[in-house]
């Protein structure tokens, strides 16, 4: 188990290392103010003179290998720009958009997991009965419903006729406070910020506006998840080693829980995995509809108003939270099946 964790860990650093060099060559492509631009530091005016400073300190005229190791160099020290579009560094956008998607994900996330793995594992056992059919009705609406579609239908109804849960990441009265000085963030999160600040009612108001976009996640997931495990469920089912179990006389619920929901959560474990960095990197149309100020609205208005630093940042930042998620994977992957772990 040792080796195997060493060779994930030292391959980490070189696959990110070659993610890095992609994203940066593709720079290469575009005209020197494009990309004089990445290296801006606030809002000054890209001018003639400006332009020619960032030139002969950061030597853009180099040769494409040098100016990769210049960019690589600020990305270690956490220099990535000025993000015209958020009004601040690129790092310390991502630091605030990133914890409002985090926060949206982690609320999502936990269902997703809870709840597609049992109606998975419900649906398998109970094939072809009422609860298959009606956990697979489910699974289809949910996978086929486009997303904007079924945010714009929660909003109108709870919020356009019922009036509650509202667009946005907190009320009015909370943003006043917030931004009043009587409100210390620790973590970015605020659900967990409101109560370090002893603020329940920040809390509850943070909850409310987490509820229907973190629905709408969780609705179009469960039903992608319900589908995997039933099939991996189904698979493992009808194994050899499922019924020598059942002649042994052993209850079939013993045998579900002790061997046959490990092994099939296998698949499944990859597919919540790489489901964790989509939604972390930000879902885009959820967060729209919601207006909810997170990382994917934040690099979609990057795109639009060509903020190419602020469009390097968000890309980077995907691409590493994806390379991570995979090595996480394996690792998992590895803790579950010993086959995988001794190369088997």
């Amino acid at each position: 188990m040792r080796k195997f964790l060493l060779k994930r860990a030292l391959m980490l650093p070189l696959v990110a290392l070659g993610v890095t060099f992609l994203l940066f060559s593709l720079t290469g492509l575009l005209p020197p103010e494009m990309r004089a631009s990445i290296y801006m530091q606030d809002q000054r005016e890209l001018t003639p003179e400006v332009m020619r400073e960032l030139i002969r300190i950061h030597r853009l005229d180099a040769p494409m290998i040098v100016r990769y190791g210049s960019w690589l160099k600020n990305l270690v020290k956490g220099d990535l720009g000025y993000s015209e579009t958020a009004r601040m560094p690129v790092t310390s956008a991502i630091k605030t958009y990133l914890s409002a998607t985090l926060e949206l994900t982690l609320f999502a996330i936990i269902p997703i997991f809870f709840i597609g793995t049992r109606l998975g594992t419900i649906s398998a056992v109970k094939k072809d009965k009422w609860p298959d059919q009606l956990t697979r009705l489910l699974a289809i609406t949910g996978y086929s419903l486009p997303t904007f579609v079924f945010g714009l239908l929660a909003l109108m109804f709870f919020y356009g006729w019922l009036g509650v849960l509202g667009p946005g990441r907190y009320s009015f009265e909370t943003d006043l406070l917030i931004h009043s000085g009587a409100f210390k963030s620790y973590t970015g999160l605020l659900t967990i910020d409101s109560l370090l600040n002893f603020k329940f009612g920040v809390f509850i108001d943070a909850v409310k506006h987490l509820l229907l976009p973190a629905g709408v996640l969780c609705f179009g997931s469960v039903a992608m998840l319900i589908r995997i495990t039933r099939t991996s469920m189904l698979e493992e089912l009808n194994k050899d080693y499922v019924r020598t179990a059942r002649a042994k006389g052993l209850k079939q619920s013993y045998v579900i829980a002790a061997h046959v929901r490990r092994n099939a959560m296998i698949p499944v474990i990859t597919l919540v995995s790489l489901q964790f960095v989509r939604l972390l990197g930000g879902v885009v149309i959820t967060e729209t509809v919601f207006d909810f100020p997170g990382i994917g609205r934040w690099g979609v208005k990057a795109a639009q108003q060509l903020d190419l630093a602020g469009v390097m940042g968000f890309s980077l930042m995907s691409a590493l939270l994806f390379v991570l998620a995979n090595t996480i994977s394996d690792v998992l992957y590895a803790v579950m099946d010993p086959r995988i772990r001794y190369g088997e």
